[in-house]
């Protein structure tokens, strides 16, 4: 779940992990987006998307967005477990740190700077330098696959990352569909090879290590993937097809409920 295609990024990990997994993407187009919403606002509308999900009585549920895992969390956990285990995506400061930084964290507005991710900075950073960088407009120009819109928003944020930055962390998961762009704007020249750390792989991984599960073999039968739209069955969104990880799903699997 999530307001938007941000999602893709950990479903594609999925794919890739088990191709026979059943997949339903619930997305939130009417309340899209929700960096700029209040705390409890967010946590209103991720449970609806929660919910309408949860109707389909799926093995556990990944939070495939920043901005929801920082605002609703407990209560999606409260809504949903033990039944179904719900698993949030947290930036990846920890392992970013490990590499000795400079360190910049790349996130919404309203990600940076919160309570939340100044924990995990206090928690995992452990004295390593850490800025945290607002990426003004990005996750709406990803969201909408505008060129345009993705390269200005880049080089907005380029402007206020630290030049002697080795490490950036993806803290938004729609950040990780642009992920080579955002490298090649902040490579510096002569600099070693940039280092980006997004969440999608281990946000998977957790989720099978959840339920208990193993990669699937190869042979294994192809999964179907339902899309809901603010609850409603529909279409995987057109601009999800501008992105690698959202050409893998249909390749992979019938797409259910396109009517």
């Amino acid at each position: 779940m999530d307001s938007g295609i941000g999602l893709l990024a950990a479903t594609a990990a999925v794919r890739r992990l088990r191709p026979d997994a059943d997949l339903v993407l619930s997305l939130d187009p009417d309340g899209m987006p929700w960096g700029p919403r209040t705390p409890e606002d967010v946590t209103r509308r991720a449970l609806d998307v929660a919910e309408a999900a949860a109707a389909h009585r799926p093995d556990a549920l990944i939070i495939g967005c920043n901005t929801a895992t920082v605002n609703s969390l407990p209560a999606l956990r409260a809504r949903l477990e033990p039944g179904i285990p719900v698993i949030g995506t947290v930036p990846a400061i920890k392992p970013a740190a490990a590499g000795g930084g400079p360190v910049a964290i790349w996130a919404t507005p309203a990600t940076t700077g919160s309570a939340y991710q100044r924990g995990l900075i206090e928690e995992f950073a452990d004295g390593v330098r850490v800025a945290e960088v607002p990426c003004w407009g990005l996750a709406e120009a990803v969201e909408h696959a505008d060129e345009a819109a993705i390269d200005a928003a880049v080089a907005a944020a380029a402007e206020l990352t630290p030049d002697d930055v080795t490490t950036v962390v993806l803290g938004c998961t729609h950040y990780e569909l642009v992920a080579e762009r955002i490298r090649t704007a902040l490579q510096r020249p002569g600099a070693a090879p940039l280092v980006l750390h997004g969440s999608a792989g281990a946000v998977a991984a957790q989720a099978l290590r959840r339920l208990g599960e193993l990669p699937a073999p190869e042979a294994a039968a192809e999964g179907t993937l339902t899309v809901l739209l603010s609850g409603r069955p529909g279409p995987l969104p057109a601009p999800a097809l501008h992105y690698a990880e959202g050409r893998l799903l249909p390749a992979t699997g019938p797409l259910a409920d396109r009517s």
